[in-house]
């Protein structure tokens, strides 16, 4: 008995320092977006970046972010398909309005909004079904011709999109599955080149949706990167959810 509640005093204590150390980050971030008072509004990267490292060691710098994602493919873009032993299926072909495109025995295949290895095995599965037995499918993007916006950082599915229709910020998030686990949202940066000059603006997304902010438009080839909460990312990477798992008290319960 006294085993068991020491684990449960000494998991609370734990739970306490980690509710303390996520509040007093969450509090410096709020602070330090309370102090900027340019937020939301485009400027040069160097003079954002100076304005970073000059509100201290809370805030994270911006990753180096490559452009190396899987795009997804949108209506109008021009594939090159070929499918092995299968004679006549090596074909180029462009997507419709309807995001589909027509290929030999399987006939209209949906493709938009799916990158080049989820078509290939789309394609390879529908062949699979009746014509061949293990399909092999080659896909190649020949041709990009929609917009396109990169998503990148602490958000579920970061990658290239194409941009369709009127995208805002609050869109494009939400057509990336939404933040992840150790996002910060109130330091959402967004990169665009403006006259010639790369330029990048911060925003708070909790106060976007709280509707105090404009949730701003997205143009083509804005690459948005989504910050790490230090606290959250710290907790995430740390031992210490290993620790609070070891003396846990409800994992010695017999089942």
């Amino acid at each position: 008995m006294f085993s068991a509640l020491s684990r449960c005093a000494l998991a609370a204590a734990l739970l306490l320092i980690a509710n303390a150390g996520l509040a007093q980050g969450s509090s410096q971030a709020a602070a330090s977006a309370a102090q900027d008072s340019q937020s939301g509004m485009f400027r040069p990267i160097q003079a954002e970046q100076n304005g970073s490292s000059n509100r201290g060691n809370g805030q994270q710098q911006t990753p180096v972010v490559g452009l190396g994602k899987e795009y997804r493919v949108g209506a109008n873009d021009l594939l090159d398909i070929e499918v092995l032993n299968l004679d006549g299926a090596k074909r180029t072909v462009r997507v419709n309005a309807a995001g589909s495109i027509t290929l030999p025995l399987i006939g209209p295949v949906v493709v938009a909004g799916l990158t080049q290895e989820q078509i290939e095995a789309h394609i390879g599965s529908l062949y699979g079904e009746k014509y061949l037995q293990n399909p092999q499918v080659s896909v190649f993007i020949r041709e990009f011709t929609t917009e396109r916006i990169t998503i990148d950082g602490a958000i579920s599915k970061p990658g290239i999109y194409p941009l369709v229709g009127q995208m805002t910020l609050l869109r494009v998030i939400a057509l990336a599955g939404g933040f992840g686990s150790i996002a910060n949202r109130t330091e959402v940066k967004l990169f665009r080149t403006e006259k010639g000059e790369r330029v990048v603006a911060t925003f708070d997304i909790d106060r976007i949706r709280a509707g105090q902010d404009p949730d701003p438009p997205i143009r083509g080839d804005d690459l948005i990167v989504i910050q790490r909460d230090t606290a959250r990312a710290w907790l995430n990477d740390s031992l210490f959810r290993d620790v609070v798992n070891t003396v846990n008290p409800l994992s010695y319960i017999p089942k």
